[in-house]
C-alpha cells in the first residue's frame, strides 16, 4: 500500500485525487453506486502505483504515503485495505 486517505477526507470526497490518478486506484468515485454511502474515499492498496499524483490534488491534505501517515490517522491504514476486502 504505498498512499493511505486519512480523516480529512471524511464528509469531503472531493474527487480531484480520482480525476488525477493514472490507474483508477481510487474510490469510490462519483459514478459509482456506492459514493453516496461512503463517508469517505478509499486507495486501492494493490493497484497503487506509488506515483503521488493524488497527493498535491487533494484540497483538504487528506493522503499520506503509507510510512508518512500521521500516527494520530493510524487506524486509516487498516480502514483503507478492509474497504477493498
Amino acid at each position: 500500500m504505498a498512499y493511505i486517505i486519512c480523516e480529512p477526507c471524511v464528509g469531503t470526497k472531493d474527487t480531484a485525487c480520482v480525476d488525477v490518478c493514472p490507474v483508477d486506484c481510487i474510490h469510490p468515485r462519483k459514478d459509482e453506486s456506492a459514493f453516496s454511502a461512503s463517508d469517505m474515499l478509499y486507495i486501492h492498496p494493490d493497484e497503487c502505483i506509488d506515483c503521488g499524483a493524488c497527493v498535491p490534488a487533494c484540497p483538504v491534505d487528506a493522503i499520506f504515503a503509507l510510512d508518512e501517515t500521521p500516527h494520530k490517522w493510524s487506524a486509516y491504514i487498516h480502514s483503507n485495505r478492509a474497504y477493498f476486502q
